[in-house]
């Protein structure tokens, strides 16, 4: 994938650093003034990348490994903000077989990640705050510990903290989505093979005292917190912890999903009875709720260029179905304007919070046809279940 930069496009990306970093935190009175609202809603073209074409492979056979892609808070418009932005195509434009998720929970018609990542990873509706449980606070057994029982390898990416509500539904069970140190305790019950994301607060300076990192390392995992060295890592157990909390969002984050997506493949792959691999887009949803239309963007993209990087995977191992949805949409995002050649594009939003409306739903491999038409989002866990034979 290469990325074209000219000196146009470095100062239109610094300048969207700015204008991202000034508004970067809830309660701000910026984006009163109606100039700085104009700023905050459009994105004015900047670099572009090529996107390549794949071509799916008609299969008759169960798929040996899925990668799931998870795009916090992106909803049709999310994606074509950031299509509108790189010239008019995406990875994603590779995905022939499409569909709606209904994203409600159990309690509330608007759901939040916990929830919602809960029903993708279990395949139940729970509460909003649920972190793999039901609506009565019991554990439910999710696609992750499923798959370690049946020998496949697993593993977790994500922007946010790896201790964060999304990739949390994956690894733990607790009442609330805030108990962030139970939730990284609980890594330590698992066998997952890959995790890379945020969160070595949450490992390291805990309140109970324990230091989490060096009982991963006694447990044999390669503990490493810059990308530098993370992306070097070929084989064995790795823990990438690369931020105290979350990590920065685009384009001061840089290089970070893309290569942490190709290093948990490269590792996963060696498995000979197939692997589970989530990967979170966390920080579109950040950006999304406070309505900065170039940050959905640069965070879109970059999420755009991960799903990039597992179909040049799976294009050629003919074995992986990739599925790339959303928990839900964040922002109530509209389009009112863009262009092609420049890659401007300017939103309206009617929000800051989550809203109801249904996320689509890609899928590109062996099942990528289980995955069409509308649909709870609890059948997208069932069916990856299915598809892996992890459940009759």
């Amino acid at each position: 994938m290469r990325i074209s930069y000219n000196c146009v496009n470095r100062l239109k990306l610094s300048a969207l650093l700015l204008i991202i970093v000034s508004f970067s935190g809830y309660g701000q009175e910026e984006y009163k003034d109606p100039k700085n609202k104009a700023l905050k809603e459009t994105y004015p073209g900047g670099p572009s990348y090529d996107v390549q074409n794949y071509t799916q492979i008609k299969s008759h056979k169960n798929p040996k490994n899925i990668i799931l892609m998870i795009g916090d808070g992106m909803g049709l418009a999310h994606v074509y903000s950031a299509m509108t932005a790189n010239r008019g195509h995406l990875f994603l434009e590779n995905f022939k077989n499409i569909g709606f998720s209904k994203t409600y929970s159990s309690d509330d018609y608007i759901t939040d990640s916990a929830a919602g990542a809960t029903a993708l990873s279990a395949g139940i509706k729970t509460y909003n705050g649920a972190i793999g449980v039901d609506p009565d606070k019991k554990p439910v057994i999710g696609i992750r510990e499923l798959a370690e029982r049946k020998g496949l390898k697993t593993g977790l990416v994500s922007t946010s903290a790896i201790t964060h509500a999304t990739p949390a539904c994956f690894i733990a069970h607790t009442d609330s989505r805030g108990n962030y140190e139970e939730i990284a305790a609980q890594f330590m019950t698992t066998n997952i093979d890959v995790f890379i994301g945020g969160g070595v607060n949450n490992f390291e300076k805990r309140k109970d005292g324990r230091n989490l990192t060096t009982e991963l390392k006694a447990k044999g995992y390669q503990v490493l917190y810059k990308m530098s060295e993370i992306q070097k890592v070929k084989s064995g157990k790795l823990a990438g912890l690369t931020a105290e909390s979350h990590n920065p969002t685009m384009p001061e984050r840089g290089e970070m999903l893309v290569p942490a997506t190709e290093t948990a493949i490269n590792i996963l792959s060696q498995s000979k009875k197939g692997f589970f691999l989530m990967v979170e887009g966390s920080e579109i949803d950040f950006l999304a709720h406070e309505n900065i239309t170039p940050g959905v963007v640069l965070e879109t993209l970059d999420f755009d260029r991960a799903i990039g990087a597992a179909l040049k995977f799976a294009a050629s191992n003919r074995e992986t179905l990739i599925i790339v949805t959303a928990d839900h949409e964040t922002g109530g995002m509209s389009i009112n304007g863009g262009d092609y050649k420049s890659g401007m594009v300017s939103s309206k939003y009617t929000s800051g919070e989550h809203t109801g409306i249904a996320v689509p739903i890609y899928a590109f491999g062996p099942g990528a046809e289980e995955f069409t038409g509308f649909m709870e989002n609890t059948d997208i866990a069932k069916k990856m279940m299915k598809l892996l034979r992890l459940i009759p």
